[in-house]
């Protein structure tokens, strides 16, 4: 009987493991006591700085070079996409670095080739595109929801690999990032925002739904990787569960992805100002400023 019990045991931590494997079907066990300490925000902020640095440092560097660079943001709802992406962009120069988030697609966007409005939003030289969500709504979302049909997913699997090397082929550089996050986090998050006014227009009808389909996402999520993630555009897992760290650890892996320089202009400075030449300016009294209530 001893040897039963210890059989039936190792076959439910087996099955345990598959589950909470690749994908995520089930939340895994962590044990907290070994667990990271969340990252204090003091040295966040000291760490996050250097990086964004960097970033203008890349931004100048594709401009002036000419590159084409496009970041795929991805992963489960609630898992700090859009916050990473606000990281990269506070400093950034919009002319440069640009966020791509469509809306659903039109009537008419329905009939075209399901790439077609995604390639509209590909840089040109000189400018960076950061995806948020892309083109992998088809086998992710679409899938799942069911706005998408099995014989449209499956032409996604058989042509997305072939367009992602057709554009690095071309001399784009396309990263593509997928943001993991565990059960018990996303709830966590997911309460958070019903709290919290200015982050309750992020509780979509789709988020609340993908919360119910936590499995068939998992499902979806694996197979899409098993056809996607490939030598010449491969997948990069960000551990989502603690965000200060994972914007510091996806935007670090970002900037090692790319052999930039610093081209930064130095030592310039500022001519003295020309004289006014007598311009008289209207009296101030003649415009109309906006009340100082604070």
């Amino acid at each position: 009987m001893v040897a039963d019990d210890k059989d039936k045991k190792k076959g439910k931590d087996a099955a345990a493991e598959v589950a909470n494997g690749a994908g995520g079907a089930a939340a895994p066990t962590v044990d907290k006591a070994a667990a990271p300490k969340k990252l204090d925000r003091a040295a966040y902020e000291r760490e996050l700085g250097k990086l964004q640095v960097e970033l203008v440092k890349l931004q100048e560097w594709v401009k002036k070079g000419g590159q084409r660079v496009a970041v795929v943001f991805e992963g489960r709802d609630a898992a700090g996409k859009g916050g990473t992406i606000k990281r990269i962009t506070e400093h950034l120069n919009p002319r440069v670095v640009r966020i791509a988030a469509l809306a659903a697609p039109s009537d008419r966007e329905k009939t075209e080739w399901y790439f077609q409005r995604y390639v509209a939003e590909l840089p040109a030289a000189g400018e960076i595109v950061l995806f948020d969500r892309s083109w992998y709504n088809r086998p992710g979302v679409e899938r799942v929801m069911g706005f998408a049909t099995e014989a449209q997913v499956w032409e996604f699997f058989r042509t997305c690999p072939e367009f992602e090397r057709m554009l690095i082929r071309d001399g784009l550089t396309l990263l593509k990032y997928w943001f993991s996050v565990s059960d018990e986090e996303q709830e966590k998050r997911f309460q958070q925002r019903l709290k919290t006014p200015l982050k309750v227009w992020k509780l979509s009808p789709m988020d609340l739904e993908s919360r119910m389909r936590w499995v068939e996402y998992s499902k979806a999520k694996d197979e899409m990787f098993a056809y996607t993630d490939t030598k010449d555009s491969p997948w990069w897992v960000v551990n989502a569960d603690d965000k200060r760290r994972a914007r510091l650890n996806m935007i670090r892996h970002l900037l090692s992805m790319i052999p930039y320089e610093d081209v930064l202009p130095h030592g310039m400075k500022l001519p003295p100002r020309p004289p006014d030449k007598g311009y008289v300016r209207p009296p101030i009294e003649s415009q109309t400023f906006i009340p100082e209530v604070y």
